[in-house]
């Protein structure tokens, strides 16, 4: 799975956002011809991304961009001038206000019939698609099951407030009156199972408060501790701070890699299965949480700082 720790929206209607992304250290970015772009600014925005693409430097990133939503006119055209355009140098389509599966078969055909058309290899363009509102919830498990071409599962929690009619204009924090637990516990758990049956990704919404760290960082925690491979980020600042929370510790990477292999030792050389390592008896199960944590840290370019050393006789 492609890293996703960072997932920066850049509007596709401002050239210089367009550069500057090039060079922060987000592990996606995804390149916006929905909500930030208006109506009349469209079109232009989709040759500002079809020239950011084909020129610009994204070494190290996943190049996703976010067409507009099926309930609009832009769509089909949005994908089609993106993909002919630039396809060659994008990763990922995103899909905003998936309601049903069906819209994302739509999608997984349209980019067949273009790749065919223009030489591509086909299935070759991946999917992200956004789960924004009540409907699409409830539908999460047809949607993740909908096309080998998802990769990840998007909450957008601004639209999702609004379709419920949650008692807040603040996205992302607890709506006043709610005292008991996590409002969003469900919708964000609910997202997670839909996407691990079908080995997806999930990534969390937008922090608007962007001058709130502090918040940002209590909220992809939150995130981080359920499961969720990423969030979202609307400004630079909030790059480091994404990628440090969904990142594990040096401990902890290095404590994984150790279970790896310690555990690859005593099953193969001494055939047990399972074994102390230190205070912690560890077992197949051990192995599988160990790989998770291992793959985020290798994928976040750490390094290990300690060795399995075998017991001697």
């Amino acid at each position: 799975m492609r890293s996703r720790r960072s997932c920066l929206a850049v509007p596709g209607s401002n050239p210089r956002f367009l550069e500057k992304a090039q060079g922060l250290p987000a592990d996606e970015v995804f390149l916006d011809l929905e909500d930030s772009v208006a109506p009349l600014a469209k079109e232009g925005a989709r040759k500002n991304i079809v020239a950011a693409l084909r020129e610009g430097d994204w070494s190290g990133k996943t190049r996703v961009v976010r067409v507009n939503d099926l309930g609009t006119q832009w769509t089909y055209r949005d994908v089609i001038e993106v993909v002919e355009g630039a396809g060659e140098f994008l990763d990922c389509l995103m899909l905003p206000k998936v309601e049903d599966p069906t819209q994302v078969v739509w999608l997984d055909t349209l980019l067949t019939q273009i790749e065919k058309a223009n030489g591509l290899e086909v299935g070759g363009i991946g999917i992200e698609a956004q789960i924004e509102n009540a409907r699409g919830l409830v539908n999460v498990d047809a949607i993740a099951g909908s096309s080998r071409r998802l990769e990840t599962l998007v909450f957008g929690p601004a639209d999702f407030m609004a379709s419920i009619n949650m008692r807040t204009l603040v996205v992302g924090e607890q709506p006043p009156g709610y005292t008991e637990g996590d409002a969003y516990h469900y919708i964000l758990m609910r997202i997670l199972m839909a996407a691990r049956t079908h080995d997806l990704q999930a990534i969390d919404g937008p922090y608007l408060a962007i001058k709130d760290l502090d918040g940002y960082r209590r909220v992809a925690r939150r995130a981080a501790a359920l499961g969720f491979d990423g969030k979202w980020v609307l400004h630079p600042t909030q790059v480091e701070a994404a990628n440090e929370v969904f990142s594990p510790s040096q401990e902890d990477y290095d404590r994984a890699e150790l279970i790896l292999d310690a555990y690859e030792y005593y099953t193969t050389v001494e055939k047990r299965g399972a074994v102390m390592l230190g205070d912690e008896m560890i077992d197949e199960a051990s192995r599988k949480m160990a790989l998770v944590v291992a793959a985020k840290g290798r994928a976040a370019g750490l390094g290990r700082t300690t060795a399995f050393t075998p017991p001697t006789a």
